[in-house]
């Protein structure tokens, strides 16, 4: 036990290093453990190892005695259009082109998981993971946005302890108190900066990493109501965090960005016993979070950035629709392939601040397996690609609002456009110890 733990340690250390960035079913993960990514994410009602919980809590009473650990390289490929922009003569660099959002295109996301069954009724465990994030790095300025390179940086990780209690032999309830750590940066956007007033709280741009910490709770049931068919759903609240002071000036409500509730339900089925189907469905509450949902107009015509109400990326709710299929082919490899789809968050009207936030992609193919060295090793991996989506912001740049005081008396500007566009590959691999 006491090696157990101290091999936890270690694992919790290197999973709370930066560098979590992702931006598949908005800028939520497509599925979270390296074995669900390999099933296109489903996992509410077929918990698979012990980073279940970050899915649906009451999995962990299913897994058994075990410890994960992983890492996912993650890829995306971002750029944005900027066109239809008038010229405004000397002295006013061109404010169209296109632009490279992947100066850093490289991250490593990782996983931990701790799971050990107390009697023949409860577990205790743990899992640790990148809950998601957002990342632009523009290779140059954008001069709509600002004199240096443009860009975010958005991560979120999740530590969970989860505890599960079964009401019998095969239905379980699941609780989970979500630790939450984010930390944010953005650059290139000195155009907006604002001087502190009582409309403004102040800069939005270059000041470096900020952090922020909260707590939120997850709730879950899973019952296998045969040997062939299980269900299971889940429940994830708001988890309120604490404001990010250097950035009060950006996201609405004096730096409030809190992570959205969701939901959702699933089911898995065995048609014979080496073969496993299953389904997801899940919903993020996106719209719920000012910083996320409020729109960008009329909102900018009313309150400055940061102010009480102020302008958000103006994003839509996700629902996420997750198949999967696994099929063992011998005691030592199966092999994992699914689907993943939600419609991409952000409206035609919105993409003017999402050239910083493109979370626009909506299919998502995977491919998976595990190979099991021994009755206790085993090693799995998980590829997911996610094809390029383009939103086209036709007229979604309010000219003549954001150069009011350079534009000719009497001369009113046709808006202008924002295209962005978003494309993502992973490759996750993970070993699993069951004692």
């Amino acid at each position: 036990m006491k090696s157990n733990l101290k091999l936890l340690a270690l694992a919790v250390a290197a999973a709370c290093a930066p560098g979590v960035a992702l931006a598949t079913n908005g800028y939520f993960s497509h599925g979270e453990g390296v074995k669900a990514q390999g099933m296109g994410g489903v996992g509410i009602a077929l918990p698979q190892d012990s980073i279940a919980a970050a899915t649906n809590p009451a999995g962990m009473a299913f897994v058994g005695d075990r410890f994960d650990l992983g890492l996912t390289w993650f890829q995306p490929s971002r750029s944005a259009t900027i066109s239809g922009m008038p010229d405004f003569g000397p002295g006013f660099p061109s404010l169209n082109g296109t632009y490279d959002g992947d100066d850093k295109s490289n991250f490593f996301i990782p996983e931990v998981g701790y799971n050990r069954t107390l009697g023949k009724d409860w577990t205790l465990g743990v899992s640790i993971y990148g809950n998601g994030g957002l990342n632009t790095s523009y290779t140059t300025p954008i001069p709509l946005f600002g004199s240096s390179n443009a860009g975010v940086d958005l991560s979120q990780m999740f530590i969970a302890p989860t505890a599960t209690y079964k009401l019998a032999p095969d239905h379980a309830l699941g609780l989970v108190l979500n630790v939450a750590f984010q930390r944010f940066e953005a650059t290139g956007l000195e155009n907006f900066d604002n001087p502190v007033s009582s409309q403004s709280p102040g800069k939005v741009t270059n000041n470096g990493y900020d952090n922020s910490w909260g707590f939120g709770v997850r709730i879950g049931y899973t019952g296998r109501l045969t040997d062939a068919f299980t269900v299971g759903a889940t429940y994830q609240t708001k988890t309120s965090m604490q404001k990010f002071d250097k950035y009060k000036g950006l996201f609405a409500n004096q730096g409030e960005f809190d992570i959205p509730a969701n939901f959702g339900v699933g089911f898995a089925w065995k048609p014979v016993p080496a073969a496993t189907l299953a389904f997801d469905v899940v919903r993020i509450q996106y719209s719920s979070i000012d910083a996320i949902g409020n729109p960008l107009l009329p909102n900018l015509t009313q309150a400055q950035l940061g102010a009480n109400g102020g302008p958000g990326f103006g994003w839509d709710d996700v629902t996420a629709y997750k198949f999967g299929v696994d099929y063992a082919f011998d005691a030592a490899f199966t092999l994992r392939a699914g689907y993943n789809y939600g419609k991409q968050p952000i409206p035609a009207s919105e993409t003017l601040f999402n050239v910083l936030a493109p979370g626009a992609v909506e299919s998502h193919y995977t491919l998976g397996g595990t190979w099991n060295l021994d009755k206790s090793n085993e090693i799995n991996f998980a590829f997911m690609y996610a094809p390029k989506v383009t939103v086209n912001g036709t007229g979604a740049i309010p000219t003549a609002i954001l150069f009011q005081n350079f534009l000719p008396p009497g001369y009113v500007p046709p808006n202008g456009n924002a295209d962005i566009s978003l494309q993502e590959f992973s490759f996750g691999v993970a070993w699993g110890w069951k004692f």
